[in-house]
C-alpha cells in the first residue's frame, strides 16, 4: 500500500463489510500483507473497510492502527451484499476478496489465490481451507449445490454419521481431501476472491438477499456463465467463527432457511411453477425446524449456515 494507488494498479482490492467487529477488525487488517509477490512480480493490496454499524469503536482502531486502509461509513446497516457492492465499486484491483472481518490472513494463501486466477482464466471464484479456532475445517467453505437428498442427509445426522460416504456427504463434500483442489458448487461468503472482470460480467452481490444466501446466488450465477468454483485446501486462513446463544441461533437460522429458500426459488423455478415454490416453501420450511429442533436437544453448540 505504499505504492501510488492513482497510477498503479492494485493486485488485489480486499473488501471488508464490519458490522459490530470492534473486537475482529484489528487483527484482521494486521494480518493482511500490504503487498503481494506473483509470479515473481510484487503487486500492490488495497484494503476497504465498509462499517455497517459506525460508532461501535470499530471505526477508531481502523483511522487510528491502519491508516492507509480506506474506511466507508455507511448510511445505514446495507446488509453483507449491499455493502460489498458499495466497496467494490470504489475498489480498483484487478483481483477482488470480499472478506469477514473475522478472519486471520496470509500472504501465502492471498498469493496463491491471485496466482491462480491471473494464471487460469476458467477460474470464477476460488477460497482457500478455512480453519476454524480450534484447528478444525469450516465445512461451509466448500459445498456443493444441494439437492434435497443431500439437505435431508444433513438435516437428519447421516452427514456427520458417515462423514466419508459420498452417497450421504454430498452436502460439504467430506467425501473428499481436505488438502486438495478440486471444483465445488459454492464456497463462503467468509472469502471469495475473483477478478473484477468477471464481476463487470455476470454482475454484483444481489441485494434483494440481505444477510444470507448472496454468496450461494453469486457462485450459482458465476458457475452459469461457464466458470468454475474453486476450492485449494493446499493453503488456509483463520476463520474465527463465533457460537451462539440459543436466542441468536433462532434468529440466524429463520434467516438462513429463509435465504437459501430463496435461492432456490430464483434460479431453479424459471417458469414460475407455483408447484415447484410450494415444494422449495415445504422443503426448507421442514428442513427449518428439524434443524432448529435439533440444536434445542444438543443445547445450540453452533449455528451452522447451510
Amino acid at each position: 500500500m505504499g505504492i501510488n494507488q492513482s497510477v498503479v494498479q492494485p493486485v488485489l482490492s480486499i473488501i471488508i463489510v464490519a458490522y459490530k467487529s470492534r473486537e475482529e477488525i484489528g487483527p484482521c487488517l494486521a494480518s493482511i500483507p500490504r503487498e503481494l509477490v506473483v509470479e515473481g512480480a510484487v503487486g500492490n493490496v488495497e484494503v476497504m473497510v465498509v462499517d455497517n454499524s459506525p460508532g461501535d469503536g470499530a471505526g477508531e482502531i481502523v483511522r487510528r492502527d491502519f491508516p492507509l486502509v480506506q474506511y466507508v461509513v455507511a448510511p445505514e446497516n446495507l446488509g453483507f451484499g449491499r455493502a460489498n457492492n458499495v466497496g467494490f465499486l470504489q475498489a480498483s484491483g484487478e483481483c477482488v476478496l470480499f472478506l469477514n472481518p473475522d478472519t486471520v490472513s496470509n500472504a501465502q494463501a492471498l498469493g496463491h489465490c491471485v496466482r491462480r486466477l491471473q494464471t487460469e482464466p476458467d477460474i470464477g471464484l476460488i477460497s482457500p481451507k478455512l480453519v476454524l479456532a480450534d484447528g478444525s475445517m469450516d465445512l461451509a467453505c466448500r459445498r456443493s449445490i444441494p439437492t434435497l437428498w443431500d439437505g435431508f442427509c444433513r438435516a437428519i445426522g447421516l452427514a456427520a454419521a458417515f462423514p466419508r460416504a459420498r452417497l450421504f456427504a454430498g452436502y460439504n463434500l467430506t467425501h473428499l481431501p481436505s488438502g486438495g483442489t478440486y471444483t465445488v458448487g459454492a464456497i463462503n461468503g467468509a472469502f471469495m476472491m475473483t477478478r473484477r472482470a468477471i464481476l463487470e460480467r455476470v454482475g454484483l452481490f444481489d441485494e434483494a438477499f440481505f444477510m444470507y444466501g448472496d454468496d450461494l446466488d453469486l457462485c450459482i450465477r458465476v458457475a452459469r456463465a461457464g466458470l468454475r468454483i474453486v476450492y485449494d485446501g493446499r493453503v488456509q486462513i483463520t476463520h474465527l467463527k463465533g457460537v451462539s446463544v440459543g436466542k441468536d441461533y433462532e434468529r440466524m437460522a429463520r434467516a438462513i432457511f429463509d435465504a437459501n429458500r430463496d435461492v432456490y426459488l430464483k434460479h431453479f423455478n424459471p417458469r414460475g411453477s407455483r408447484l415447484v415454490a410450494c415444494k422449495y416453501r415445504l422443503t426448507f420450511g421442514a428442513w427449518k425446524l428439524f434443524a432448529r429442533l435439533r440444536a434445542r436437544i444438543s443445547g445450540y453448540r453452533r449455528v451452522k449456515p447451510i
